[in-house]
């Protein structure tokens, strides 16, 4: 499996993992109870401050903590209405009932067709 990325809700922009050639940049995971984990350094497998995005959501959609069960109920497309984490900017943010966008270079290939560098203002 490859990388999880996603962009942020607040300022909608993508969340480079450390192998990029993007600098990463602080990111907060907010849960609909309020708690948030703070992350330096996204690593690109989902893990936040220290807190799985994945588990995260399992909890949040009472599946206990199995990482797996957050995956299927995002991937599977079973219909099933879900909560997720939000993820922004900001130390503010207050959690939403929207689901974070994917970012479509997985945090990572930041290349297109000719080889060029993807230009984050293009968002």
């Amino acid at each position: 499996m490859g990388f999880f990325s996603w962009k942020t809700q607040d300022t909608k922009k993508s969340i480079a993992n450390q192998y990029s050639t993007l600098p990463t940049f602080p990111v907060y995971m907010t849960d609909n109870q309020g708690n948030i984990w703070k992350e330096e350094n996204y690593d690109g497998y989902g893990e936040f401050g220290g807190k799985d995005y994945y588990e995260l959501l399992a909890e949040m959609n009472g599946l206990g903590s199995d990482r797996s069960a957050g995956i299927d109920l995002v991937f599977n497309e079973i219909g099933e209405k879900y909560i997720t984490p939000n993820l922004s900017e900001s130390p503010d943010w207050e959690w939403t009932e929207e689901e974070p966008e994917n970012c479509e270079f997985q945090g990572y290939f930041y290349y297109d067709d000719e080889d060029e560098s993807y230009d984050e203002d293009e968002d």
